[in-house]
């Protein structure tokens, strides 16, 4: 277990799947939870759940940069600080390159990508006055690794990886890290509306995944016991 007490936590897509099982850790460990979704209600309805001085519900589109900085302003009136992001908000998309529409590409590239865009440019110059803070992208491993039919999909994994090491980079200076995690399957709505649990039969485990499988993972990198991984690696090159 990780000690996140009095740690002020941002959650985006926090509602359902992934992202209600994080909310629902960050608390257990002592966490204050800022729970931000596409509706206020959802978000209340999960808040509702706990002890009202240690939640904050918040409506946010991650695509809407008016909504990012309702959210970052209510954050801070409510708790003062944020210590750590986790974008997890995502859109999934299954279709052959050639069967998806522009219009269909646009649309998870806002959410997937341009969603992390705006989250990180959000919390940034917060953390860097704090001297302190930890975003934690949630990816998939399909940002290496894709099925067939997720071009769009991966391509959008893909991007928040090289924005993510390249920020990384920039703001390290500021005692600020930034981790990518790569689920692979996980037992979510969006798994199960997409059609492919049954690839996961083919795994070295033999299923999916459970959203409390990866919670700990980000727990960790909330946590100040990682304090010394960001997520880079530079290579050196010599003529």
């Amino acid at each position: 277990m990780y000690n996140l007490e009095d740690k002020v936590v941002l959650v985006t897509g926090a509602s359902r799947g992934q992202g209600e099982a994080q909310v629902r850790y960050f608390l257990s460990l002592g966490a204050r939870v800022i729970i931000a979704a596409r509706e206020l209600n959802d978000a209340e309805k999960l808040s509702q759940e706990f002890d009202k001085n240690k939640t904050l519900p918040v409506k946010l589109n991650v695509t809407n940069e008016v909504q990012w900085e309702r959210s970052i302003h209510a954050a801070i009136e409510a708790f003062g600080r944020i210590d750590v992001l986790v974008n997890n908000a995502g859109l999934y998309y299954n279709a052959a390159l050639t069967e998806t529409e522009l219009h269909q590409y646009r649309e998870i590239i806002n959410v997937n990508q341009i969603g992390v865009f705006l989250g990180m440019q959000s919390v940034i110059p917060i953390m860097s006055q704090q001297k302190k803070g930890s975003i934690i992208n949630n990816v998939s491993i399909s940002a290496f690794a894709p099925l067939d039919g997720t071009a769009a999909y991966a391509s959008t994994k893909a991007a928040v990886v090289a924005m993510s090491k390249a920020t990384a980079v920039e703001v390290g200076k500021d005692g600020i890290r930034i981790n990518i995690v790569h689920p692979g399957g996980i037992n979510t709505g969006m798994a199960q509306t997409s059609g492919t649990i049954p690839i996961y039969s083919q795994t070295p485990l033999g299923r999916i995944g459970e959203p409390k499988e990866v919670e700990h993972v980000i727990g960790f990198l909330a946590s100040d016991q990682s304090s010394y991984a960001p997520v880079p690696k530079l290579l050196l090159m010599a003529d």
